[in-house]
């Protein structure tokens, strides 16, 4: 293997085929020979297509990543033709396969990236650490024994440890930034409606809660994918509103003097903070002072408004039921609910058991509550929010899927991310902490709807002071 492709970001490589080093079949091979170096001991690829990616690296697009090797989350993102489960023992049995391509493959194929595979993800993507009973638990290549996160937990182990420089992810309540927290990563989470589900039935799922795009190394790749992905098709029913100029321009522009709130501990009531995840927040408040921002001790108080979690319960446990009858829809036959896994079996016997008002009341709820969210940059005049991305470092392996206990820590561990799922603002995971330990800590920051250029300026600005593009795991290809 070329050991210089196996931290070279995105962009790079890109380059590489563009200036004549490299050929789009030579970055395949050299991405392909990194899985298969890497993935017996991290369980981050699932479903490989190597002959098929060799094939279409003959014939890639020219693109702006034209060669480039990237992987697909094992949920959301189908191929026609290729397998995708979603996590669960049923469709893996089945042998079930995709009917058609969605728009964001078909966009990341027009950019010129060949497909090497598909990722790891926990069973319908409903829990923060990637540990299915389908395929195995995914294994963190700063520590082994230690969550990759979830639910894009393959993507990420598979970019930190250099198989690929880039893959598919997407967040319904945290599942892009969580991962990139856990394995060192950065995870932007876009605003609500920035990148098209379709045409597959996707915008009412988790009540327009989940979205689509990548986990990278570097700001600048989540940037330029961003814009790849970015743009409304035929029939979206979210649109976000198109940007002034490229996100990649963003990169490098001088985001000026920021107003910046800061919150280092969990905004539930009954919660208690790590103190690792308040010195990530701690440090990241110090970098953006030297940087020249004004940093308060604020955040919106309607984050932690503990009616949240109640009716986000609702939103998830009756997507489960409306996901098994798809799930059994597609196989042909009627699964049960015990051929789930367990906490899964737990949430649809709870979604099963919520009346459409109650769901209903849910949404209405949540509507007068995004108001009161965005007041805060509306009204408030702040122009970022700075928090922990988990409430907690990497749990070990088994701790966040125990029977019975698993949940509880689930709920306790994930106080910062849901809620700007349901508030449909963009956040960003930047890896600016690592424990004694040498595990990586997250630090999350969120900007108003629509204002994802003003977290890549900022974001920028933190990846040069920080350096953490020179930081590698333990475990790597």
């Amino acid at each position: 293997m070329d050991d210089r492709l196996t931290f070279m970001d995105a962009t790079a490589q890109a380059e590489l085929v563009r200036s004549g080093e490299a050929s789009p079949g030579e970055l395949v091979e050299e991405g392909i020979a990194r899985v298969e170096a890497t993935n017996g001991a991290l369980n981050a690829v699932i479903h490989e297509r190597f002959e098929a990616a060799r094939h279409e690296a003959k014939a890639a697009s020219d693109g702006p990543f034209t060669g480039v090797p990237i992987l697909l989350k094992d949920l959301g993102a189908p191929m026609a033709g290729e397998p995708i489960h979603y996590g669960l023992r049923v469709a893996k049995e089945a042998g079930y396969r995709a009917p058609r391509t969605a728009y964001l493959v078909e966009k990341l194929q027009q950019a010129g990236f060949v497909v090497l595979g598909r990722t790891n993800c926990p069973e319908l993507g409903t829990t923060i650490t990637t540990e299915p009973l389908a395929y195995g638990p995914s294994h963190n290549p700063w520590e082994l024994d230690h969550t990759t996160g979830g639910s894009s937990g393959g993507s990420a182990a598979a970019v930190a440890a250099g198989m690929v420089p880039v893959a598919h992810a997407n967040d319904g309540g945290g599942s892009i930034r969580i991962p990139a927290s856990n394995c060192g990563l950065v995870g932007l989470k876009p605003s609500r409606g920035r990148v098209s589900p379709g045409p597959e039935p996707g915008e009412a799922s988790w009540a327009g809660s989940t979205i689509d795009h990548v986990v990278t190394r570097t700001v600048r790749d989540s940037a330029r994918v961003l814009d790849v992905l970015a743009g409304e098709m035929p029939g979206d029913l979210f649109v976000a509103p198109p940007p002034a100029r490229p996100f990649a321009d963003e990169v490098g522009a001088a985001p000026g003097t920021l107003r910046i709130g800061l919150l280092d501990h969990p905004p539930f009531s009954g919660f208690v903070g790590h103190k690792e995840t308040r010195e990530a927040v701690q440090g990241a408040a110090a970098l953006l002072e030297q940087l020249g921002h004004k940093l308060e001790e604020s955040h919106p108080a309607a984050i932690g408004d503990d009616d949240f979690q109640r009716h986000f319960i609702v939103l998830v446990a009756t997507a489960i039921v409306s996901d098994l009858d798809h799930w059994s829809e597609l196989l042909g036959r009627t699964i049960d609910p015990s051929e789930m896994e367990p906490d899964n079996a737990i949430f649809h016997a709870l979604g099963s058991s919520i009346p459409g008002a109650t769901y209903l009341e849910a949404v209405l709820w949540f509507e007068n509550w995004r108001r009161r969210v965005a007041s805060w940059w509306a009204e408030d005049g702040f122009d970022l929010l700075v928090t922990p991305v988990l409430a907690q470092p990497p749990a070990r392996l088994g701790e966040l899927s125990e029977p019975g206990v698993g949940q509880e820590r689930v709920i306790e561990t994930l106080q910062y991310t849901a809620q700007f799922n349901v508030s449909g603002q963009p956040a960003i995971s930047l890896p600016l902490h690592w424990t004694t330990d040498g595990l990586p800590v997250g630090v999350q920051l969120v900007a108003a709807y629509g204002r994802e250029d003003l977290l890549l300026r900022v974001a920028v600005q933190l990846e040069e002071a920080a350096g953490w593009v020179d930081r590698h795991p333990p475990f790597h290809a």
